[in-house]
């Protein structure tokens, strides 16, 4: 069984990733509205993958007979300037993930519960390729700048499944 303040800190990662989920969703619909239909695509996989982790976190709580709080999400951003605004946003919002999963890898080493390590060691190392992803995605951004080579980056994001 898990204890009350693992649970506790869980469900408050449920809920930042139902907002990271929002968040892509928003960046998706911008980028449709803007026409640019790859990036659009790749943040409505980001959404996807956001909203996985949401359910493998919740999933796990049930497993270790505690209960999976779905709670009420804030307002997400609705609006950029460039694809690289919004691809400098996603970057600071992954470090801010990452250093939520590692604050609750560190509730589990205090509460001396070996499997939540376990379990979460699969989120430290998701974090660590959306960090390199992002970072890689800005970079390639800064070359291209608001030349043809955007469009030719969007038509490349189209192809993420």
């Amino acid at each position: 069984m898990i204890s009350k303040k693992l649970q506790d800190a869980i469900n408050k990662q449920i809920n930042a990733e139902m907002w990271s989920a929002n968040l892509y969703l928003s960046m998706s619909y911008f980028f449709a509205k803007e026409g640019f239909e790859g990036f659009a695509n790749w943040m409505k996989r980001q959404y996807e993958e956001e909203m996985e982790h949401a359910c493998k976190l919740a999933d796990y709580l049930v497993v270790r007979e505690g209960t999976a709080l779905i709670d009420k999400l804030d307002v997400v951003p609705t609006g950029w300037g460039n694809p690289l605004e919004v691809f400098e946003h996603t970057f600071e919002h992954e470090k801010r993930v990452s250093q939520m999963i590692n604050a609750l890898v560190e509730v589990a080493v205090e509460e001396k519960d070996k499997a939540t390590e376990d379990f979460l060691s699969w989120f430290v190392n998701e974090q660590v390729e959306e960090e390199a992803t992002v970072r890689s995605l800005i970079k390639k951004l800064k070359i291209v700048g608001t030349t043809g080579g955007l469009y030719t980056l969007d038509s490349e994001l189209k192809q993420r499944k």
